[in-house]
């Protein structure tokens, strides 16, 4: 079958435009789009980059938009309209979801696959994060040998104070000089009445250090001594495990449009588990890392292709809320299961183990979650999709037709001309590199925001697991909201607002009285939220502004600066070795500077999305000047970016 005659069909799940990401996967998996249609896309773009295309590749083209050399399978039985007419048969031929429409929307096979995709996501919630407890740092000092010849009153004062948190505590990573300290205590002299402590010489932490177990039993950090001199090496740890999801987001999209969703989605999850299962017998902060950074290549893609395999599946109305609500949720619900594993198994490599082995109950998926369809039909595989497509139709109780496309009937013609569009066309004018660079500002920052506050979680005041748990909880109202938001409210005022939220009571948190310990982490909870109900509405509002020709382009190059974000916020977290403020100071200034920023961005709610550059909303201060006709309300047009459920 030639491949020019295998395209009729891949139509792009409508949703595309009511798709919204979830911050913790979302931000990274648009990159890797090839031809592929952008989250919040209302129709296909007429021209797909290559290698920068939105999130949801949900499937290329639709069939309506096919020129007349299109080849176009015949839909033979319970096709036609209700007279016969031919012409309502070629109508439905065209439209997978008219053609598939006698499955219904919610029967029993979308049930099924609802629910089991977004299951396959619980893993990538928790190991997203696990980091913030497979690198925690508990509270150590230096190691003073048993055979140093110290009486009990010295060996008590070895190690010199130093101020942190507005207290005088023993320092990390310093201590007096052993030799001279074993001289004074053969001499029987006292330390602080005898002998001045402020001056005596001091040494690193020659014989290595003692580590708290109040908190961790064990980590990474524990265990190859990832402190003092080599501290920099857990937050490289985390960056590099984002570099991962950087690549994956790139490599992901491609490979399920190769060799298809379902074949890539059990591949992926194989690499997550099976590499994550490496791990455990790592044997140098080395070897954890580069094995780390495969953990993440897995960890994005599966999550990308799941996506896209529910939005091919699934029809219209389900397809929302699978895209919005369910994949999130779930996400979060993995996320908040990580504290509750790490609570009970204190052991870096037992913790490991039992984040990995959830992994192995996806293996009977194989034989249910069935291949996109859509996939298949684009690939000339018509037998294969008629096969899923009847088996769908038994399963929820439908009568089917034996025979869904004639492949005999399918015309051949060369594909039509498509207008190509490179990088440097989103700075081609004044005004969309001014939108361009501002959003990518944007991502960038909000990144830096949400992954800084998710991996600081340790470092807040009270206990560790609990601070975690709530961290992961407090997403569930943050997405719920931002989806109610992006319904009903501008889309400027509703991101400006979520993310001023986020960055002022983050700023708050130092002048909050050290004993206040509730009300801190109560305002690191507010300034979750905030930040991670912009984060989700930034897919929506990205393709809203750009047109047809760039929009996945500007979304793959969006979401790579939201990536780079998730890289360097770990060592906005480590800032905080030097000053305990220091990472909220920074995070809650830079997110309300950007809040500030999106009031200079175009207001696109309400408006059709712009088709070319001229259309393009241009960029005013406090009032949106439009360009395009036929402003819509939101509720009513049919490229709305958010409908009801």
């Amino acid at each position: 079958m030639e491949k020019n005659r295998t395209r009729l069909l891949r139509k792009a799940p409508e949703p595309a435009a009511e798709q919204k990401r979830c911050p913790g996967e979302g931000s990274g998996d648009a990159t890797g789009r090839r031809g592929g249609q952008s989250p919040g896309l209302a129709e296909p773009p007429r021209s797909p980059p290559a290698g920068l295309a939105g999130p949801g590749r949900a499937a290329p083209r639709g069939p309506g938009r096919a020129g007349p050399g299109r080849s176009r399978p015949r839909l033979l039985r319970g096709a036609r309209g209700a007279g016969g007419d031919p012409r309502s048969s070629a109508l439905a031929m065209r439209d997978y979801d008219a053609a598939t429409a006698f499955l219904g929307e919610w029967g029993r096979f979308q049930r099924l696959v609802f629910f089991l995709l977004s299951a396959s996501i619980i893993p990538n919630g928790f190991n997203g994060m696990s980091v913030v407890f497979l690198a925690g740092t508990p509270e150590h000092r230096c190691v003073v040998p048993r055979g140093a010849n110290l009486s009990g009153e010295w060996r008590n004062a070895s190690i010199p104070l130093e101020p942190r948190g507005g207290q005088e505590v023993p320092s990390r990573c310093r201590r007096y000089r052993l030799a001279a300290l074993a001289n004074f205590s053969a001499l029987g002299l006292r330390p602080g009445s005898d002998v001045e402590l402020e001056a005596l010489e001091q040494e690193p932490c020659l014989d290595g250090w003692e580590y708290s177990r109040d908190v961790y039993r064990s980590t990474i950090v524990t265990e190859w001594n990832l402190v003092c001199e080599d501290d920099w090496k857990a937050p490289l740890t985390t960056s590099l495990f984002f570099v991962g999801v950087l690549i994956g987001s790139f490599i992901s999209g491609q490979l399920s449009d190769r060799f298809g969703r379902k074949n890539i989605l059990f591949l992926t999850m194989a690499v997550q588990t099976g590499f994550s299962f490496l791990q455990i017998f790592s044997t140098s902060w080395e070897m954890f890392t580069v094995l780390f950074l495969i953990v993440g290549m897995g960890q994005i893609s599966n999550y990308v292709v799941a996506f896209i395999l529910g939005t091919e599946i699934l029809g219209k109305s389900v397809r929302i809320l699978f895209s919005t609500l369910g994949v999130c949720i779930f996400f979060a619900i993995g996320y908040m299961l990580l504290p509750l594993f790490a609570y009970f198994i204190r052991d870096w490599r037992m913790l490991l183990l039992a984040l990995t082995v959830p992994g192995l109950f996806c293996i009977p998926l194989w034989w249910i979650i069935p291949e996109s369809p859509r996939w298949l039909i684009s690939q000339g595989r018509y037998k294969e999709a008629e096969a899923i497509i009847q088996k769908a139709a038994k399963m929820n109780g439908m009568p089917a037709p034996d025979v869904l496309f004639d492949t005999a009937e399918m015309q051949d013609s060369k594909p039509q001309q498509q207008q190509k569009a490179i990088l440097l066309d989103l700075f081609r004018t004044r005004n969309i590199a001014t939108i361009t660079i501002m959003s990518l500002l944007l991502w960038f920052f909000t990144s830096v925001g949400y992954f800084g506050l998710s991996l600081s979680t340790p470092d807040w005041h009270g206990n560790a697991y609990i601070n975690c748990f709530l961290s992961a909880v407090i997403e569930v109202p943050a997405y719920v909201i931002a989806w109610l938001l992006l319904r009903s409210l501008p889309r400027r005022y509703s991101l400006s607002g979520t993310l001023f939220l986020g960055g002022s009571v983050v700023l708050f948190i130092q002048l909050v009285p050290a004993e206040h310990n509730v009300l801190s982490v109560g305002l690191v909870m507010l300034g979750k939220f905030g930040i991670t109900a912009a984060f989700s509405m930034l897919y929506v509002y990205n393709v809203e502004l750009y047109p047809t020709l760039v929009r996945n382009m500007a979304v793959g190059a969006t979401s790579t600066a939201s990536r780079l974000g998730s890289i360097i916020a770990p060592y906005f977290v480590y800032l905080g070795a030097y000053d305990r403020f220091l990472p909220y100071i920074l995070m809650g200034s830079l997110t309300v500077l950007i809040g500030i920023l999106t009031l200079f961005l175009p207001e696109s709610y309400g408006n059709a999305l712009p088709e070319s550059f001229e259309q393009m909303l241009k960029v005013k201060c406090f009032r949106n000047e439009q360009q395009t006709t036929g402003i819509r309300s939101s509720k009513e047009s049919p490229k709305s970016l958010i409908t009801a459920l």
